[in-house]
């Protein structure tokens, strides 16, 4: 959900959302939204962690596949993204001026950046923005299929009601 927006970013040119303060709030409020009902439900199961272990191995191959090949590009893409030589965050506009916080140590503050790479740290921010939210919404995914797939193994142990 998250993970496409976020590796879009490494595309020249910036996202259309990228000037909108209201979208990383959003962002974290859904994944957080989602995050919390999905282990809420796989809570509700009281299953053992071996059996929920083996219960997402139970989950049919090709979805094993695509979250596993899901996760591993979105640690990927947020690895690349933490991995740059920069030292510059939250870039923004001032005055006309482009200006970004330097976290480098002993020389913290606010410094003036040129356009290009104003660019350069906006869509590092947006990378960072999208990946997480979108690693923790794909653990909710598993949490969540993993639920289902128990809920199934109990109705399907239970014993059929005779009357």
């Amino acid at each position: 959900m998250f993970l496409s927006p976020a590796a879009l970013t490494w595309l020249p040119g910036t996202l259309p959302l990228a000037d909108a303060g209201w979208w990383p709030v959003a962002i974290f409020a859904t994944a957080f939204l989602t995050c919390v009902s999905a282990l809420a439900r796989l809570a509700l199961t009281r299953a053992a962690k071996d059996v929920v272990r083996l219960a997402f191995r139970c989950l049919p191959g090709k979805v094993q596949m695509t979250l596993g090949a899901l996760t591993v590009g979105g640690v990927a893409l947020l690895v690349f993204s933490t991995q740059q030589e920069t030292s510059l965050q939250s870039a923004e506009m001032k005055d006309g001026r482009y200006v970004a916080l330097d976290t480098t140590p002993h020389a913290r503050g606010l410094v003036e950046i040129s356009r290009r790479r104003y660019e350069d740290v906006l869509e590092g921010d947006q990378r960072t923005m999208l990946a997480v939210p979108g690693l923790l919404c794909l653990g909710a995914a598993c949490a969540a299929m993993t639920a289902g797939e128990l809920r199934r193994a109990d109705r399907a142990a239970a014993p059929a009601d005779v009357m």
